[in-house]
């Protein structure tokens, strides 16, 4: 489903984000990205859906290039991939509904859009994704009124109505207490084996890694040094992947377990 080939980043200031990445994501997986601050996990994600340009290589999104798309064809490629960040990204003094609603964007013109005239069918999706993140009675609640574990089950559930094939999640956890952690990270578990939906996620956390991907891929200065599935993910690779001992703060702790 996705595919990155020879893929490079370099910065203006000449720092190497990604060097050489070649990695294949097959629809309905459930993968974690691990490693270092700066080793290129954030930038590998921000590629894959374009809001970074890769300097060298292609990416594939279902066979289509989404390095070389450009107009319809790259908004057609976007709206399959979701995306969810850290800070949450919700627009804060507006309601809930409509800061799901601004999933379906891409498929409506600008004007419908700036006017907030949604089909039934986009209504229906967004009260619909609500339910599926346990959220539904805070439709109506601005978004600045919620918790942060309530912020980032929003933002889920964005996604869900976007109707995308792809979830890409970008330290989705790292500003949450462990009890809301494991919240949130079971609903992604939950909708990756429900709809199927194919699901990247960058983790600073070992154990969470470990928990709920199948598939862990580790970066270490822009470079893939380990793919594979969890089993095979030990205390020894893991000492590889970061170019020492895993540390307490690298482990979310018995709270979340």
């Amino acid at each position: 489903m996705i595919e990155l080939r020879n893929v490079s980043k370099m910065y203006p200031n000449g720092t190497k984000g990604l060097d050489q990445i070649n990695l294949s994501f097959a629809k309905g997986e459930f993968v974690a990205i691990v490693g270092l601050s700066g080793a290129g996990k954030s930038t590998l994600l921000r590629s894959i859906n374009r809001l970074h340009d890769i300097s060298e290589g292609d990416i594939l999104i279902g066979g289509s290039s989404i390095t070389q798309a450009k107009g319809k064809q790259l908004r057609m490629i976007r709206r399959n991939i979701g995306m969810i960040f850290q800070s949450f990204n919700l627009v804060k003094r507006t309601s809930v509904l409509r800061n799901v609603l601004a999933g379906r964007v891409g498929y409506h013109s600008t004007l419908r859009t700036i006017l907030g005239r949604f089909p039934e069918k986009d209504m229906n999706l967004a009260f619909g994704a609500l339910d599926r993140v346990n959220i539904i009675e805070k439709a109506y609640s601005r978004a600045d009124e919620l918790s942060g574990g309530q912020q980032q089950r929003v933002a889920i559930a964005r996604v869900l109505a976007q109707e995308a094939k792809i979830i890409l999640a970008d330290e989705p956890v790292a500003s949450l207490d462990p009890l809301t952690t494991k919240q949130v990270m079971d609903d992604l578990k939950k909708i990756n084996q429900e709809l199927g939906i194919t699901t990247i996620i960058n983790l600073h956390y070992v154990d969470l890694a470990r928990q709920y991907a199948t598939r862990i891929v580790g970066l270490r200065a822009g470079r893939v040094v380990f793919d594979g599935p969890v089993s095979e993910a030990t205390d020894e690779v893991f000492a590889e992947i970061y170019g020492r001992p895993i540390e307490k703060n690298e482990l979310l702790g018995e709270q979340a377990v």
